[in-house]
């Protein structure tokens, strides 16, 4: 049976799970997320390094892992409209595959991903990445469940610039992010990954004043603490019910 693999710890005292919890490798039995790995040429990205390309034309694919065990993955995926305007549509961590879509459809790179962090990128080329998936019927079962749940999530973020003000918005993706990637700490929830609130605000269609403002507010309820690139959330149970009064 599959089980979703996520950071633990050993009886060593050893963090020995590198996978964020729902993302593809997590989703793959132990053994099929080796040997997928074993078909990859592994390369190391710094900070700010662009892993795929906006209107690129190639078709492999991408898993992301931490460059050191017990570390931190992570890429975000950003959209340049015709106008200039760039969108950040997700974040993507340890375990996470990226450029599936140009390898299942041949068609241009939709979107730039790019480092947050050191992060250690297992290379896949599309024919061998296909053949895996014929060859492991639940493999595909994954991809359809990941792309499925990301749906979802670009479902969700429509509904709430449509019903929601600023601080409603900032709200629910700061209660999305932790329930994703965080990570419990003595003072809360880290958000687990890093953001500047202009990436926040282009995350929920915001200018970075408005999130601004509206991080005050959160902080002004005892609901958040935040930190150059990071924020901690204080309050978890508290901040999702704020975020579906709003």
């Amino acid at each position: 049976m599959r089980r979703d693999r996520v950071a633990g710890v050993d009886s060593d005292g050893m963090q020995s799970a590198i996978w964020a919890k729902g993302t593809f490798l997590a989703r793959l039995a132990e053994n099929q997320a080796e040997q997928l790995l074993g078909m990859s040429r592994a390369v190391r990205y710094e900070a700010g390094s662009v892993l795929l390309s906006q209107g690129e034309r190639t078709t492999h694919v991408c898993l992301l892992q931490p460059v050191d065990p017990g570390g931190v993955a992570c890429a975000k995926v950003t959209a340049t409209l015709e106008n200039g305007t760039e969108t950040l549509l997700s974040i993507r961590v340890s375990g996470d595959l990226v450029g599936e879509q140009a390898a299942l459809r041949m068609v241009p790179r939709a979107a730039t991903v790019t480092a947050c962090s050191a992060v250690l990128v297992n290379v896949v080329t599309r024919e061998r990445f296909l053949g895996f998936l014929r060859e492991h019927p639940d493999a595909w079962e994954a991809v359809g469940s990941v792309m499925a749940d990301r749906l979802d999530s670009a479902n969700r973020r429509r509904l709430d610039f449509a019903a929601f003000d600023v601080v409603g918005r900032l709200s629910r993706v700061l209660v999305e992010l932790v329930e994703r990637h965080g990570q419990r700490v003595d003072t809360g929830h880290e958000i687990g990954v890093h953001l500047s609130q202009l990436e926040l605000g282009r995350l929920i269609g915001a200018r970075e004043d408005a999130v601004g403002l509206a991080m005050r507010r959160l902080k002004a309820e005892g609901l958040v603490r935040p930190h150059y690139r990071k924020v901690t959330v204080t309050d978890l149970a508290a901040l999702r019910g704020f975020a579906e009064q709003e």
